[in-house]
Parts: C-alpha cells; structure tokens; sequence
C-alpha cells in the first residue's frame, strides 16, 4: 500500500501555476504513516483518493493541514483505536473537543458571510473528521423521510426554495433526544410542502434550542408528549434571561408553535393544543412611516448616477417597481411578459406566494437592459436570478 500521497503525482499538479507549485513544495504529501494502525492508514488511503478525484489541489493542500492535526491528535489520544468507526460521532467530537483545548486551539470562529451576516464556524480538523465518518459509514437505505439528514430532492414532495441561500439538505442530527427527533421529523415533512423553507429553517433553530435546554436542565424528558404549561413557562424565562437567547425572539418562537402544532395534529398529542397563549410571543413592533423630503431624493437620485451600472439600474427598478428590496434584487430573468398588449411582472417573493402586476412601458424597458447586462456577464443560465449572483454586493449598497 503506498503510504504517502505526494501532490507532485497528483494529477492536478500540472494545472497549477508556477508560484503555486512553489508554495505547495516538491514534498507536500499526505504521510500515512503518521497514523498509529495499519487499518486506519488503509480507511484513510481509501478516503484521500476519493478526495483527490473530486476537490482542487488548493482545497487538498488546505486539508493537508486538518490531516496532519488529526494524526497529532491519535498519537496522543487516540492509540488504542483500531477503526475510525471504533468511536461513534459523539465521542470523535468531544475527544477532540478535549485535546484542543489542552493544545490551546480554539473551539470555533468567526466568519464573515456574503449578506453581511457573520457565522462562527467549526475548525477544519472537525469538519475534516466529519467528512471522514461519512466517507466510512455504509450507506443508508432507509427512507429518505426517516433519515436524519434528508436531501430535499430526495424527499419527493414540492417546497419553496429560497432564491437566495440554496438549501440542499434538512439536518436533525442536534436534536439529542430520539424522539422529540422523530416527532420533529413528521411535523418538518408536513410544514414542507406549505411553507418557505426559509421558515422550514427557523423552526428547525427553534427546536435544537428547546433540545439543548432539555439536554440541560429535563434530561428525562424525551417527547413532545411530556411537555406541558409549566415546563413551557420555564423555557420562556430561560429564553429571556439566559446569555445566548434569540435575536428575534418573536420569530423563533411563532415557528416553535407552528411546528408543535402540526406534531399536535399528526401524532393526536393533546398536551400540545393551546399550550401557548397569546402572551407568551411578543408583540410585532410598531412600524415607524418614514418620509423623504424632496431634497432628500434630489440628493438620493444624484447619487445613483455615480454608482456602478448595473447597481444603479436597481436603484431605478427598485423605487419605480415599489417592492421590497428582497423582491427586487431576486428578480429572475423571465419575470417580463406581456398579455393584451400590457407589460406585467410575476414577482416570487421569499417566503409567500408569487404575484404578478402591471408595469410601464420604460418600466419594463429598463429591466430588460438589466436582464441583458446580467446574461452578458453570466451567461445563459435556467432559471437564473437576475441580481442573485451579486446580492451581497448590492445589498451594502442600498
């Protein structure tokens, strides 16, 4: 069995330019031999290969890094495993959890994402071993619907995809207790074929949350069955008091009922009917009417004309169409038609239903350009978002 993987063999080496291959080094290889078994070098040679015919060689050097750690971290910790399968998930990660902390590694960080919004993110090590586990793991022939990580093209049934974020899969692996898990799964399955995945997402937060409060503080609690006014109650102050709550408490909380209320129809579980009350979610705030002074929009309007073509072209669209920005800026590229001589635009909005209205002539002319602009510079794509692929950008803009 070869025991080193050098990138100079690898068949995208050649591809890479001169500066690269002088970072990367003639001896950049993975080393299985850094690993303390004879079994686990043979399951690591099986996944570096798989590796190797599917990602960059940039990609595989970074990776390089996250494979050396995990090998420091089997020679200190891990020398009596025979297979990686020896531990399960739990135990992969609280093991490593340990050893970096004792290394003085952190546990996390922070990551800018492309709508402005940070995520604290896994180190590589972890999302490395993770990667691992399911490369070794026997492939699940379950139902789609009784796994706990579904593929949503898998599942069978129409949603409401989100235009913007692309949803692929539905993860109820952080749920820890079997059945509130199951439970949850029936009321995602039904909530799914009505409602916009971006909510299908919210009520998935909202119950990990209720998990780990459960995990924390009910430990014997394990269904949505056993749940009542009480326990409820304290949740609610735990919520309100505790570091960690929700951002918009009113949102994560009117999807929580949403979800027990559908558990509530297709399991017959009676405790969950009427268990919140009106009360218990804060009430919408107030919506403040703002107005712009016509100086205000003279200095607005000279302003657009300075900015980049396209981004002003929005602008224009967006305050001549009189929608939301999200609707204006996830515009597809067939939203245009006409019928009876009148220009109309079907409009998908993010998490209701689509809607078509009439527009002006110059209207309708000025998205046009702004559809050509977007094929010319991305090319012909089905279905494609007409401002999707720069909606960061033009999002710090407006």
């Amino acid at each position: 069995m070869v025991t080193k993987f050098y990138f100079r063999d690898m068949e995208g080496y050649k591809d890479l330019t001169e500066h690269q291959k002088k970072y990367m080094g003639k001896s950049a290889a993975f080393d299985l031999e850094l690993l303390p078994t004879a079994a686990l070098q043979e399951e690591m040679a099986g996944f570096i290969q798989k590796r190797i015919g599917t990602i960059s060689m940039i990609t595989l050097l970074n990776e390089r890094g996250d494979y050396n750690r995990l090998c420091c971290f089997l020679a200190k910790k891990g020398t009596e495993l025979e297979h990686f399968l020896d531990w399960n998930r739990e135990t992969w990660f609280r093991k490593l959890k340990a050893w970096m902390l004792e290394e003085g590694m952190p546990l996390n960080y922070e990551r800018q994402g492309n709508y402005g919004n940070t995520y604290r993110m896994r180190p590589g090590v972890m999302r490395y071993v993770e990667q691992l586990l399911d490369f070794l793991e026997p492939e699940d022939d379950r139902e789609e619907k009784e796994k706990d990580i579904w593929e949503l093209e898998k599942l069978g049934v129409p949603f409401h995809g989100n235009l913007v974020k692309n949803y692929k899969t539905i993860n109820f692996t952080k749920i820890s207790q079997a059945g509130l898990r199951e439970e949850t799964k029936k009321g995602i399955y039904l909530n799914l074929q009505n409602e916009a995945i971006a909510c299908i997402s919210r009520e998935l937060t909202a119950v990990r949350r209720l998990s780990g409060f459960l995990r924390e503080r009910h430990p014997d609690i394990q269904s949505f069955r056993q749940l009542d006014r009480e326990l409820l109650e304290e949740y609610l102050t735990y919520l309100k008091t505790e570091e960690g709550a929700p951002k918009k408490l009113r949102s994560e909380l009117t999807r929580l009922r949403a979800l027990m209320e559908s558990i509530s129809r297709i399991l017959e579980y009676g405790n969950l009917n009427g268990l919140f009350l009106s009360r218990d979610i804060p009430s919408m705030p107030r919506a403040e009417f703002k107005t712009y002074s016509d100086a205000e929009l003279k200095r607005l309007n000279a302003a657009i004309t300075r900015m980049e073509e396209q981004i002003a072209r929005v602008m224009v669209i967006h305050q001549m169409l009189g929608t939301r920005i999200s609707d204006t800026l996830t515009l597809q590229t067939d939203c245009l038609f006409q019928k009876d001589g009148e220009d109309l635009i079907r409009i998908r909005q993010m998490k209701t239903s689509t809607y078509i209205k009439p527009i002006s002539r110059e209207l309708a002319m000025l998205i046009q350009k702004a559809i050509r602009y977007t094929k010319e510079k991305y090319g012909e794509t089905d279905g494609a978002i007409l401002y999707g692929r720069t909606y960061g950008v033009l999002g710090s803009h407006i």
